[in-house]
């Protein structure tokens, strides 16, 4: 099969390989990948175990399945984040642990339901999970256009939150549009707020704490807090089937829609980096495989 692989830390030690298709071991299924996103900063992830195939948010069809596994039969349709500890699957085929595939959105083709995973479930976990939102709460989500951001406005307004955004000014009418009760440039006149979920960090990070009320939540994906005195957390996305089920759910009903900046081709993986990690990116960068 085709796979992409990091051969050395950087762009320029991406290629395109031909390797063995993998095997399901058990607790595993096969997966006919047919779209791939990838993240920013990820080839910085596997150096101590080159060559590493990238991308963890994936799409596909299920080709094949261990003998112990029943969740899943031959051609269900799933998407899935999978395990950061092991290869990605911006590959023609993928091995994964059966238990982080779900049912993907019914409604979205292969390349939008890519775009999901990751950054859905870093605002879901970063809002319920580590935030505990609750409807008729204020929260802030600093970077509410970008790629974690465009997901949490949505979540957080289906859940009944009153959600005030931070966009740059070419972002603005973007987490409008994403649902988004205020958009502000500036933290100058907010109201206290219950929960900031940050994505951004920096300045902004660092400012947020002058607008929690008493007793209030901060969450951040960007960068630790460095904090004392507030309930304040930093955590790494975890892949999670259930999260990802209801997650789907919500994009069934229209509840919740992902943003794809740009798709390539397998064999534009280079491409595709670039520009992931350009300034102007809207959404996420998602790698075509099936027919790619």
């Amino acid at each position: 099969m085709r796979a992409v692989r990091l051969h050395t830390p950087g762009l320029e030690g991406l290629a395109l390989d031909e390797i063995e298709t993998p095997q399901a071991k058990p607790g595993e299924a096969l997966v006919d990948v047919h779209a791939a996103a990838i993240t920013r900063d990820e080839l910085d992830w596997p150096v101590d175990r080159l060559p590493a195939i990238p991308s963890y948010d994936l799409s596909g069809v299920v080709a094949g399945v261990a003998d112990d596994v029943e969740s899943l039969g031959v051609r269900d349709e799933v998407y899935a984040l999978t395990p950061f500890d092991r290869d990605g699957v911006a590959a023609e085929y993928a091995v994964v642990p059966a238990s982080v595939l779900a049912p993907k959105p019914s409604t979205l083709d292969h390349v939008a339901s890519a775009a999901i995973p990751l950054a859905a479930l870093t605002a879901w976990q970063g809002l319920f999970d580590h935030g505990r939102l609750e409807a008729g709460e204020r929260v802030l989500i600093t970077g509410a256009a970008g790629g974690v951001g465009h997901l949490a406005t949505q979540l957080a307004r289906w859940r009944g939150a009153h959600v005030i955004g931070t966009a740059s000014r070419g972002g603005l009418d973007a987490a409008r549009d994403f649902g988004a009760h205020e958009v502000i440039e500036s933290l100058e006149t907010l109201a206290p707020v219950d929960l900031v979920f940050d994505t951004v960090g920096g300045e902004l990070l660092r400012r947020s704490p002058a607008v929690l009320r008493p007793g209030g939540r901060l969450v951040s994906v960007a960068e630790p807090p460095d904090m004392e005195g507030i309930d304040a957390a930093y955590f790494v996305v975890e892949p999670n089937r259930d999260q990802l089920v209801e997650i789907a759910r919500l994009a069934d009903e229209g509840a919740l829609r992902p943003s794809v900046d740009s798709v390539y081709a397998l064999s534009e993986a280079t491409a595709a980096f670039e520009r992931n990690q350009a300034r102007g990116k809207r959404g996420k960068v998602v790698l075509r495989v099936a027919g790619g």
